[in-house]
């Protein structure tokens, strides 16, 4: 049976309004409502359906992120995962955390930990930057199923159909591999209180980046962070021809 590694992100909650500092070096995390990163929520239930299904033989967890992460370990825990990582960085060093030094920590903690499968969100909704799972697949030199909406395994292979812009793409890949979750894979379960219960009993390791021996030293520069432009306010017009008319005083026919 395989071994499940599966990548899960802190992030603010997908229901807060986003407020930027005031300095504009960054946005305001303090006292704000964070959750589990709802791809990397899609990635965790079929990690753990797959070892309902007697395909995976253990699911391990890992958080790259500062204390609180542990949180949503114990979240991911409920859910059915056997155990967790936690990859301590301080929260000040978060917002210059790349996805590549995410992607070697992940590579690294697969091969010490014999995965054959990991995986991931496409994304996570505070940086939007799909990168981590096509990279931890070039660091492990293994094939990958980005985007996908449906995983199935038959004769050591992962079957897997996936989303791109002309429709659907049913490719197989050789075991290790490395998936990415998209929004219609599955539908993630609700954590019951007993689970609750018996996730604070399970275990979580802490390592630190150097314990891996990856360099998270920085790659970019924060310049600034504003929010987007305020759109201005729509008019009603009375007919096409005023349309027609404003479109072309204001250039855009």
């Amino acid at each position: 049976m395989a071994r499940v590694l599966v990548g899960v992100k802190r992030v603010i909650d997908y229901a807060v309004k986003i407020r930027v500092k005031p300095d504009k070096s960054g946005v305001l995390t303090d006292g704000v409502k964070h959750s589990m990163n709802p791809f990397d929520e899609i990635a965790v239930e079929e990690a753990v359906r797959l070892k309902e299904k007697k395909i995976a033989s253990e699911v391990i967890a890992v958080s790259c992120g500062p204390t609180q992460s542990q949180e949503t370990l114990r979240t991911a825990l409920a859910m059915g995962v056997d155990r967790g990582i936690h990859v301590d960085i301080p929260a000040a060093q978060m917002p210059l955390l790349q996805p590549i030094h995410v992607s070697k920590i992940l590579a690294k903690i697969a091969k010490d930990e014999k995965i054959d499968v990991v995986i991931v969100g496409k994304q996570a909704i505070d940086d939007d930057g799909n990168q981590t799972a096509q990279m931890t697949a070039a660091y492990l030199d293994s094939p990958q199923g980005v985007f996908a909406s449906k995983i199935e395994k038959t004769n050591g292979e992962l079957t897997i159909t996936r989303e791109i812009d002309g429709g659907l793409e049913t490719i197989k890949v050789k075991l290790p591999a490395v998936v990415s979750a998209d929004l219609r894979l599955n539908e993630p379960r609700y954590a019951t209180l007993p689970n609750i219960m018996k996730a604070k009993k399970k275990p979580i390791k802490k390592l630190t980046p150097k314990d891996l021996g990856v360099d998270t030293s920085p790659r970019i520069d924060i310049i600034s962070v504003e929010d987007p432009p305020v759109r201005k306010a729509g008019s009603v017009l009375p007919d096409v021809d005023t349309l027609v008319a404003k479109l072309k005083q204001e250039g855009h026919l």
